[in-house]
């Protein structure tokens, strides 16, 4: 069963994955555009991703 923590983790890394894909790919980020690049939230965003994605690999490899 997946608490709220692994909810808002995986959310948070898939947000992460598609605006990567999205700069590799047309060279858009969708964070930026929305947030303003640079800005104070836009870099919190990024640091939820990636703190998303460490918790990831503990939740990953627990069983």
């Amino acid at each position: 069963m997946k608490n709220a923590l692994d909810i808002i983790a995986m959310i948070l890394v898939l947000i992460g994955g598609i605006n990567w894909g999205l700069v590799g790919a047309i060279g858009f980020n969708v964070v930026s555009w929305i947030f303003g690049g640079g800005s104070i939230v836009t870099n919190i965003i990024y640091i939820l991703v990636g703190i998303s994605a460490i918790y990831g690999i503990f939740v990953f490899f627990k069983d």
